[in-house]
């Protein structure tokens, strides 16, 4: 099948969703806490309940876009994770907020886990790589404007006009996705399964000895960044006294050093390095960006400044890991992919979930916490990366 020049733009939207979803109302985590119930982590559980619905949510969603298609799966995700947006925006209390975040989540991962799988249709190997890095390219632009705009939004309109924002948002992506996306799976290929046998063809995808190093590799990598999520906002407004507006600027900073390592990383893949050493490089890279954040952080020095240099450099490595990773994950399972991205994708935020809570409950305003546990995270990904299988098809 020819792929349209603007398709990965389209996809790259839709995927956008988390992003949207998350890094807006990072900027708002101290007001909204303070409003809906002023507990510790409060809104640290709020952002792992959304981690939590995306995560069962791809599990949902991926069987249903190999059974339905692509689009009709998109359209009843997007359709719910407007209706529970614009529940976030009414709530008056910190577990009603936590239940429509949850739901929000849960349609919302439909935007996640198809996108993957409609790549997964269209192409394999360097071209997947090109592909998901043009794909980031669009997607990564949320993380730059999103937080920024969250704060504007904040200091300006209160923190409810955020999530009338991302209702919006639902409300574009469905109509892009009624009048634009194509279906890219034909019903002859489409498979029509019970329950017992959706449940199979995860153990099938589990056992294969290619799947789970590479998926755990994606998924401690989202860990590494939920880490991130969950603790900046403590740590920038609260440890370095920043507002709200410059924490949207600090982070959409680091969003920009994702986006330059996903657009150099389709370059060096197609160049010369191939997926496997690009890979692997990345991996090794941010694991000793996350010892120097570690080090840092314990001994009390570096201050924002230090903090930024070694966040920028491992948001940087992560633009390399996630699109290899994620192809890595999907080159061998062309019948299951939409199985194999749901699974993925229920590891990342399941692990990314108990990164946030963690970062929640031990953070001090220092960077300590987030650093650690980003460590952690990353050597996660050294050595589940070690084990993974080399030689990805089509590379």
């Amino acid at each position: 099948m020819n792929v349209p020049v603007w398709l990965p733009a389209l996809l790259g939207f839709m995927t956008a969703v988390g992003s949207v979803s998350i890094d807006m109302y990072l900027p708002a985590f101290p007001t909204i806490a303070r409003e809906l119930g002023n507990i510790r982590g409060g809104a640290q559980m709020t952002l792992a309940a959304f981690f939590i619905g995306l995560a069962i949510g791809q599990l949902i969603f991926g069987p249903l876009a190999d059974r339905l298609g692509r689009k009709a799966p998109l359209l009843a995700g997007m359709t719910l994770y407007t209706i529970a947006t614009v529940g976030c925006a009414l709530s008056t209390g910190l577990f009603s907020f936590s239940v429509f975040r949850f739901l929000a989540a849960l349609g919302g991962a439909s935007s996640i886990v198809v996108p993957r799988a409609v790549v997964r249709d269209l192409a394999t190997g360097q071209t997947a790589a090109r592909m998901m890095a043009q794909l980031m390219l669009v997607m990564g632009l949320a993380p730059i404007l999103a937080p920024a705009l969250g704060g504007f939004i904040v200091q300006g309109a209160g923190w409810r006009s955020i999530f009338w924002f991302q209702a919006a948002y639902g409300i574009c992506n469905l109509l892009l996705v009624g009048f634009f996306l194509p279906d890219t799976l034909p019903p002859d290929r489409r498979v029509r399964l019970g329950f017992v046998s959706v449940l199979q063809r995860y153990m099938q995808v589990g056992r294969d000895r290619s799947f789970l190093p590479a998926a755990l590799t994606v998924a401690f990598a989202s860990a590494t960044l939920f880490a991130y999520l969950g603790g900046s906002p403590q740590v920038f407004e609260a440890g370095f006294h920043v507002s709200p507006l410059i924490y949207g600027c600090i982070f959409g900073l680091n969003g920009f050093a994702l986006i330059v390592g996903s657009q150099l990383n389709g370059r060096i893949v197609m160049a010369r390095y191939g997926l496997d050493r690009t890979l692997t490089s990345a991996v090794t890279v941010m694991l000793g960006a996350t010892v120097y954040l570690a080090a840092m952080s314990l001994a009390g020095f570096g201050g924002l400044a230090g903090t930024l240099a070694g966040l920028f450099v491992v948001l940087g490595c992560l633009g390399f890991i996630f699109p290899n990773g994620t192809v890595a994950v999907m080159a061998r399972h062309h019948a299951n992919a939409g199985v194999a991205s749901a699974l993925t994708g229920t590891f990342q935020f399941g692990i990314g979930a108990i990164s946030g809570m963690l970062v929640g409950e031990l953070s001090d305003t220092t960077p300590r916490a987030m650093a650690l546990i980003m460590l952690v995270a990353a050597g996660c990904v050294t050595l589940c990366n070690h084990l993974r299988p080399r030689g990805v098809p089509g590379t």
